[in-house]
């Protein structure tokens, strides 16, 4: 007789064995087959499936208002990406500036600015986008947004190895929505706060700090907070072009 060591695993064996490898767990965070790359934020990292942003996944990122810091928490994975591949900037609520994308390393010849005449045309650009593989990312910002078209950009996502961020208000927080991960964030002293509303894997209770280099310092924050809105720009320049920002 074989001792258990030597002995075969039968086939049923071997089958329950791989089925189990593949079997996600919800109390963990889910390994998955989606190829991930780092977000350059290991605090952030480490509570992601994948241990960082998901290629060929449709993720949100939920803002109280656009340019909290939102691009610079994007900034390492939107770095490396742009110095090989195009990154595709649809509806951006602030005109892009050269400037500002040459400080944070962002390569401005494969930076894409996709001004569409209205919401359909923009969720019809993003869609191509994903469909056709053009571009290393695309980023979308909708403040409106229906279920059925949430329903196409998820599957459209998933076609392509690109990757795809949806940016919206926070008031989304609480509605449905088909994407697998969903990160609520807030300003906060020096960085940004994270709150991971869903991904596959357990509730997470906590927010998470994540210090971000160039934000608003504690006390010039809370300064910032403080201070009264002064509108210089005539109501007439502001309706015809954006305020030229990337945050």
């Amino acid at each position: 007789m074989l001792s258990p060591s030597l002995q075969r695993s039968s086939p049923t064996a071997l089958a329950n064995s791989a089925l189990l490898r593949d079997v996600w767990r919800a109390s963990e965070l889910s390994r998955g087959t989606t190829s991930t790359v780092t977000t350059g934020h290991s605090i952030l990292d480490r509570e992601l499936p994948g241990n960082g942003w998901p290629q060929s996944t449709f993720t949100e990122l939920l803002v109280q208002q656009a340019g909290i810091g939102e691009m610079h928490l994007l900034r390492p994975v939107l770095a490396q990406l742009s110095q090989r591949r195009r990154i595709a900037l649809v509806q951006p609520p602030y005109l892009p500036n050269s400037a500002a994308c040459k400080f944070m390393d962002l390569s401005c010849p494969n930076l894409l600015w996709i001004r569409a005449p209205s919401t359909a045309d923009a969720l019809w650009s993003t869609e191509q986008i994903l469909r056709n593989g053009s571009c290393g990312a695309v980023l979308l910002w909708q403040t409106n947004i229906r279920d059925e078209a949430l329903r196409r950009l998820n599957l459209a996502a998933q076609t392509t190895e690109t990757f795809f961020w949806l940016v919206r208000p926070m008031s989304a927080a609480a509605d449905a929505s088909p994407a697998p991960l969903r990160l609520a964030l807030r300003p906060a002293a020096g960085g940004i706060s994270t709150h991971i509303i869903k991904r596959r894997g357990p509730h997470h209770e906590a927010p998470l700090f994540i210090p971000l280099a160039d934000m608003p310092a504690r006390q010039r924050f809370l300064d910032d907070q403080n201070a009264v809105l002064v509108q210089r720009t005539p109501p007439t320049v502001a309706t015809r072009m954006p305020q030229a920002a990337l945050v």
